[in-house]
């Protein structure tokens, strides 16, 4: 029996109207993903990478085709599917215990179980000694540790996210590109991550899927067999990144000819 994937893509398509005129941001996009895949989306600004997540997050809904999971059509935002974004998203009035603790206790589950949760999530991202903190007392790194706490805590079995690591230094974003493999690792959660980094999408990635503007659309995927941990500095690996950065280059090449 062929298995389920957790999520299902079909002929998704979406135009936007803009004082009149209709904007065709994303066509024909056919994505599967099984469960436990990390998979990572890249291309260049306008290729529909960040609207093709918020349909499967069910942040809007596609023009055409259907975004499933579980084979079940995803019509609005869910606890399965977490969104961690650029700029955080943490409530500012909120600790990092209760930052984290929101969707549970949201959901009634009882306070002794909200409690057990958030401490084992706490742990998990190393914010410990910082579990009083409020977010304005925490720097970037700190911040999306929180985010992606606070998703995995809410009972999320997908994680979408929307260049996280982006507006990090670079030391920061390679120590939480490492914290993410690890949790990723010990929950067999699946992560959609969108990115503009060739680097970060091959670190990461069991599969990258390549995007093309104009309309976006879903120009070719392809299979990372490296073995974990990934050297970047590896001769391997950088065989892979010129392979993936020649293709990526040649998608737009053909599309601006």
């Amino acid at each position: 029996m062929v298995e389920l994937p957790i999520l299902d893509v079909r002929g998704v398509g979406k135009i936007y109207e803009l004082n009149g005129q209709k904007i065709e941001a994303l066509r024909d996009a056919n994505l599967t993903v099984r469960k436990g895949e990390f998979v990572c989306l890249i291309g260049a600004s306008g290729c529909g990478k960040s609207t093709l997540l918020r349909i499967v997050a069910g942040f809007e809904p596609p023009t055409t085709g259907q975004a499933l999971m579980w084979d079940k059509p995803v019509a609005v935002p869910a606890p399965d599917r977490g969104m961690v974004f650029q700029d955080y998203g943490l409530f500012p009035w909120l600790t990092v215990r209760q930052n984290i603790g929101f969707g549970p206790t949201s959901r009634g589950l009882p306070k002794a179980e909200v409690r057990e949760t958030v401490e084992r999530f706490v742990n998990m991202v190393g914010l410990t000694r910082f579990a009083d903190a409020y977010p304005h007392q925490l720097s970037g790194g700190m911040k999306q540790r929180v985010a992606i706490a606070r998703v995995l805590a809410n009972d999320a079995e997908m994680v979408l996210m929307d260049e996280p690591f982006g507006a990090l230094d670079a030391m920061t974003r390679e120590r939480l590109q490492d914290e993410l493999l690890d949790i990723w690792q010990r929950t067999k959660l699946t992560v959609l991550f969108v990115t503009h980094s060739i680097e970060e999408a091959i670190f990461l990635a069991d599969r990258v899927v390549v995007m093309e503007p104009g309309p976006g659309r879903i120009a070719s995927e392809h299979m990372i067999d490296l073995p974990r941990p990934r050297d970047v500095a590896s001769p391997e690996f950088n065989v892979v990144r010129r392979d993936l950065s020649a293709r990526l280059h040649s998608h737009h090449a053909r599309k601006a000819a």
